[in-house]
Formats: structure tokens, C-alpha cells, sequence
């Protein structure tokens, strides 16, 4: 099922995402499953549960769309639950990104090449693993929604007042968006 993406303004995309006990969620597959199909339908690479309005330390990740140009990402279809990275490191890359509770807005945004993070997937089986380049980006990018971070929030200044009008208009519900959304209006 395709669930409303919450649009930037929500309060759940400012608040910080609880640890889950999966044995004890109920529908856990099936919240995944519709993670994926919001995503896929909003033509995404990733989505966070807040995005879907839970505050719930789940993410989901998947690449396999980028793999005709980088067949790396081929099979790159990923579950991350109760996340926590561990550490970042590395160079220091300013790389363009977008994100689907913010349609229309696409900034560059500092990010480390490296991370190391611990997490549980699908079946709950625990993972420590270490990831760089846009999938260490994808994974910065999501697990910062669990934390109440918007990619916005780690641009300039002076980029943040550039846009100001479009976020604005998104927390006043004026958005063109051809997915399904939740904005505050």
C-alpha cells in the first residue's frame, strides 16, 4: 500500500525516532513492504518512517535503480532497523541531493565518504558494517530523518535563505508533487 509521504513542517520530521522491539511490532513486514512501494511510487532511492509519519527507527534503501551507470549498486536493497552509526569518516564531499519530503528542493550537502553502522535487517539479523561513496551518502541521508535532521539543515546559510520561500510554501500545504503527501495544510 502506498502511504502519504509527510511533507517538511510535520512535526514527526523533527523529532527523534525511538528503537523499536521487533519480536513485538506488529506488521513490521508489511510496514516495510509499504515503505518500498511509497518509495518506488515517489521514484526515491530511500525512505525513513518518519517520512511516513512513525517515529520509529526504520529506514529502507535501494540503489538498484543507479546500476545501469554503476553496477555496484546492483542488488543494493537494504532494511535498516534501530540503526545507530557508529562512526563517520573520511573525505568530506559536497554532492547534491533531494529528498521526497521536500519535493523540488535539491542542494549541495557536506557529507563524510565514510560510515561504520549497526543495525538490524528484515529477518533481525544484527549487522556492523562499514559503507562509503553515495551508499555511505544514501544511509547519512536517511538516518538522519530518524534523528529529526532534514538535509536542509546542513546546507550554507546563505543557500538556506535562497529557499526559504519554497519551505514557506511547503509548510502552507503549496506544493506540486505527483506522489501522495501530508503536508500541515
Amino acid at each position: 500500500m502506498v502511504l502519504p509521504i509527510y511533507i517538511y513542517g510535520q512535526p514527526v520530521l523533527r523529532k527523534v525516532a525511538n528503537d523499536i522491539d521487533p519480536a513485538n511490532y506488529p506488521h513490521l513486514n508489511e510496514l516495510i513492504e509499504n515503505m518500498f512501494e511509497t518509495m518506488y511510487n515517489a521514484d526515491g532511492v530511500g525512505l525513513a518512517a518518519p517520512q511516513v509519519g512513525l517515529e520509529d527507527r526504520i529506514f529502507v534503501v535501494d540503489l538498484t535503480v543507479l546500476a545501469d551507470e554503476n553496477p555496484e549498486y546492483e542488488g543494493f536493497k537494504k532494511v535498516f532497523i534501530n540503526a545507530h552509526i557508529l562512526e563517520r569518516t573520511g573525505d568530506i564531499a559536497l554532492i547534491e541531493e533531494g529528498c521526497l519530503s521536500l519535493p523540488g528542493i535539491h542542494e549541495k550537502v557536506p557529507r563524510e565518504n565514510r560510515i561504520r553502522i549497526q543495525y538490524l535487517d528484515e529477518n533481525l539479523q544484527f549487522h556492523d558494517e562499514e559503507y562509503e561513496g553515495f551508499k555511505a551518502r544514501a544511509i547519512q541521508h536517511e538516518y538522519d530523518h530518524l534523528d529529526g535532521i532534514l538535509f536542509v539543515d546542513r546546507i550554507t546559510p546563505l543557500r538556506k535563505r535562497l529557499i526559504k520561500g519554497k519551505l514557506s510554501n511547503m509548510m502552507k500545504g503549496k506544493i506540486d508533487c505527483r506522489y501522495r503527501v501530508k503536508t500541515l495544510k
